[in-house]
């Protein structure tokens, strides 16, 4: 069977002289899985095959420099994100430059040391790593959003609607742009609490009596306990998400009846992109509104529901939230 646990990363070394491979290998392969290659067509074929880690890159090579091949690995999806380090006698700021504009991510340069040369590839192995765990935390956040789904009369156009109207909101609230992609990446988590709410109530077709409503009202904590105590600030803002996206600025919301700027601002935002796109959406209980009906509901609910300010930006990027609505049509 099979085995997806690597105990080495997998370095490819690129040069034509074989007598800096063999010192490469010296210098690396106790720590390392070593592929060698000693010219740039077959570099181009082993990265392709073996997905390398790391790529160690001699530039001055016979037929097809380093510069060419780094621009070539960047230029395909399957190769473009493997880190490319220039191993060189080349030091000149020129040189320099030109490598850093081919796309690779260090230098360094010839006679080797042993010493810079581990430090280097661990310093960059380490920086993959950390990109890969972002990845995954996103990935598992997507996941669980789309778990949400299964749960409810929503569908996943829904929650890439209400997540991207929510990146829109908070740019121009003043998000810089970081902070407004941390948003759209935990919006999608903010009804994760319905999971816990019995079938019998989610997929009821007609009214929630009281008694019903009231268990309904509890996905929010529920949501915040899925999500747990975390050290992840993507996983931190998704829980405040679910928490806080029921909560209403005149402090009539669940489940902690906040209020105003007690509210956190991602609860405030994703509350204004969730019942904007649910109005606008066709449910098995309900036939789309118009926006001009929408936007009239939702004006009218300006510091009571929502924010003032948010349904001030929301009509100003209405141009933007309708090109979202169009892009990610049911």
């Amino acid at each position: 069977m099979e085995t997806f646990i690597k105990n080495k990363a997998t370095l490819l070394i690129v040069d034509d002289e074989p007598a800096n491979l063999r010192l490469l290998r010296q210098i690396l392969s106790s720590d390392y899985q070593l592929v060698f290659a000693k010219n740039g067509q077959e570099a181009l074929r082993l990265a392709e095959e073996e997905q390398p880690s790391l790529i160690l890159l001699d530039i001055m090579m016979p037929d097809m420099t380093g510069y060419e091949v780094c621009k070539q690995l960047k230029a395909k999806a399957i190769t473009q994100s493997i880190p490319v380090i220039f191993v060189t006698a080349l030091d000149a700021e020129h040189d320099e430059a030109t490598g850093f504009e081919s796309g690779c991510v260090d230098y360094i340069t010839k006679p080797i040391s042993a010493a810079i040369v581990k430090a280097r590839v661990k310093t960059h192995l380490s920086l993959v790593q950390s990109d890969e765990l972002m990845r995954t935390r996103l990935q598992i956040i997507q996941r669980l959003g789309k778990a949400a789904e299964f749960k409810d009369n929503e569908t996943g156009m829904h929650v890439m609607r209400m997540s991207h109207f929510s990146k829109v909101l908070g740019k121009a609230y003043g998000l810089t742009e970081e902070q407004a992609e941390s948003l759209l990446q935990a919006a999608p988590m903010h009804d994760i609490g319905k999971i816990g709410i019995p079938d019998s109530i989610m997929l009821k077709p007609g009214k929630l009596t009281d008694e019903e409503f009231d268990v309904m009202k509890t996905h929010p904590q529920i949501g915040a306990d899925i999500l747990g105590e975390v050290d992840s600030d993507l996983l931190k803002l998704a829980k405040s998400v679910a928490l806080t996206h029921h909560e209403k600025w005149d402090g009539s919301g669940y489940p902690n009846k906040l209020s105003g700027e007690d509210i956190p601002l991602e609860g405030r935002i994703v509350a204004v992109a969730d019942v904007f796109d649910a109005l606008t959406s066709k449910r098995p209980y309900k036939e789309p509104w118009s926006i001009d009906e929408t936007m009239s509901f939702m004006k009218s609910q300006s510091g009571k529901h929502f924010e003032p300010k948010l349904i001030e930006l929301l009509e100003e990027q209405l141009p933007a939230i309708l090109e979202i609505r169009e892009r990610w049509a049911d």
